[in-house]
């Protein structure tokens, strides 16, 4: 089966991530000096589906090493990134993923990672175990077991295991030391506001921020917040954990208190439905609901008619849910474990699209580095938006393009982050199809779209 990805020809670019992080993962590296001379997975198909950016990318190659045939995608579609894609095409492993696929996509990249019969599974949320157990049941006899990264995926094999359904042994990874005092407690911690900052471009200081659920990705989150100068209440059902929060020096109280009082609302537990619509009803106007965990956070049509109502300022999600679909005031952020300058650049990809969105449909969503205001109507006889590479003199290829037309490029969408850009062009005259087929083809352009 061929790899499916959406570019190789950004290979390069992926590899210089994955270099940069095999420079700074020594315990990764040795494991991969070592398998390549033990070679402890030979014969072996290992499928994986986690966060696919950098050190996923590396933690495959070093797993190739060792003798295994890898097939990879994606734990979520925001976070994949397609230069680290390909780049993994290009050193020779099977890859099925690109950034912001549909539902319909991210399902079948899964399948298409489970149909070669896996003997190991590396799952980040259980949606790899889930559609083994429920699509190719009959591969299951070989499968010898598995691991599981993150606390939502855990739930859900507790869940299978107790009611006789989990077929094959796996690895709780998320309770080893290293992954939930670090990873959850630090990585998430520090992504989720990184996240928050991006989107809102609200100062945290001087707010009242409920964090619901105090497991390690909570702590993270509350020790942020409380660095970042808020005043932080948590809600918590175990007890023993909400002692420990009154002894880290927050408010601990019920989420229908709380409700009365948060400015921020950020879920980061595998419980589903912590907020509820009594829980809305009591909120100020113009909350912002964070939700960072993979499962529900309430029911959708409460959450729609508290953003209708204007309950709710802004609802962030991790992962994309009928929620945030087309929905004013909804954004989906990528969760990357960390800011890093990979994560500028989705975010510029990202912001492109709700330019894209308000050209053709005159509305547009509080998206991320894209602010909430009124771009105005076009009086000029065309319009041109444009995502490129954000590349020295690139302008200036448009002007000599467009031949005659006198240009103005808008301020306000003419906007920059890392290696990538989007302007949007006003021209005195129509622009001719062959110019618009020399733009297309031009290096650099990623995508032209004309607005009449």
């Amino acid at each position: 089966m061929e790899s499916e990805i959406r570019d190789i020809q950004l290979a390069e670019s992926g590899e210089r991530k994955i270099q940069w992080v095999k420079r700074n993962c020594d315990l990764l590296r040795t494991l991969e000096e070592e398998f390549a001379q033990t070679k402890p997975f030979a014969g072996k198909k290992i499928a994986l589906s986690v966060h696919l950016e950098a050190k996923t990318a590396y933690l495959c190659k070093v797993l190739a090493a060792g003798g295994a045939q890898m097939y990879i995608t994606g734990s979520n579609p925001l976070s994949t990134q397609d230069d680290v894609a390909a780049a993994l095409v290009k050193a020779g492993l099977q890859v099925h993923a690109w950034y912001d696929s549909t539902p319909e996509e991210y399902n079948a990249h899964i399948r298409s990672v489970l149909k070669p019969g896996p003997n190991i599974i590396i799952d980040d949320g259980g949606d790899l175990v889930h559609m083994m157990h429920t699509e190719f049941t009959e591969l299951i006899p070989q499968v010898i077991g598995g691991c599981e990264e993150t606390t939502t995926g855990i739930i859900r094999l507790k869940a299978m295991d107790a009611a006789g359904q989990l077929q094959f042994p796996m690895v709780m990874v998320n309770n080893a030391d290293c992954k939930h005092l670090f990873d959850n407690r630090y990585g998430t911690g520090q992504s989720v506001w990184d996240g928050i900052n991006r989107t809102t471009n609200l100062i945290v200081a001087g707010k009242i921020v409920v964090v619901a659920g105090y497991g390690w990705c909570g702590k993270g989150t509350a020790m942020r917040a409380k660095g970042l100068g808020a005043r932080v209440i948590v809600t918590e059902i175990d007890p023993v954990k909400a002692i420990e929060a009154v002894m880290d020096g927050f408010d601990v109280m019920p989420m229908k208190e709380a409700a009365k009082v948060g400015d921020f609302f950020i879920t980061v537990t595998g419980c589903e439905k912590v907020i509820d619509e009594e829980d809305f009803a009591q909120m100020k106007d113009g909350v912002v609901i964070l939700n960072f965990a993979r499962a529900p956070l309430a029911d959708e049509e409460a959450v729609l008619a508290a953003i209708k109502e204007g309950k709710i300022k802004k609802y962030v999600s991790d992962f994309p849910t009928s929620i945030t679909a087309g929905q004013e005031g909804c954004i989906v952020i990528p969760h990357l474990g960390a800011s890093t300058e990979e994560s500028e650049d989705n975010c510029a990809v990202m912001a492109v699209k709700e330019v894209m969105d308000y050209l053709e449909n005159g509305n547009i969503r509080n998206s991320v580095n894209f602010p909430n205001c009124d771009m105005g109507v076009c009086t000029a006889a065309g319009r041109i938006a444009l995502l490129h590479k954000n590349q020295k003199g690139i302008i200036g290829k448009y002007t000599a393009i467009l031949g005659n037309n006198n240009i103005n490029i808008s301020d306000m969408t003419n906007k920059s982050r890392g290696e990538y850009a989007y302007s949007l062009l006003d021209l005195d005259s129509p622009v001719t199809e062959e110019a618009i087929r020399q733009l297309q083809e031009s290096e650099g352009i990623l995508k032209v779209r004309v607005i009449k």
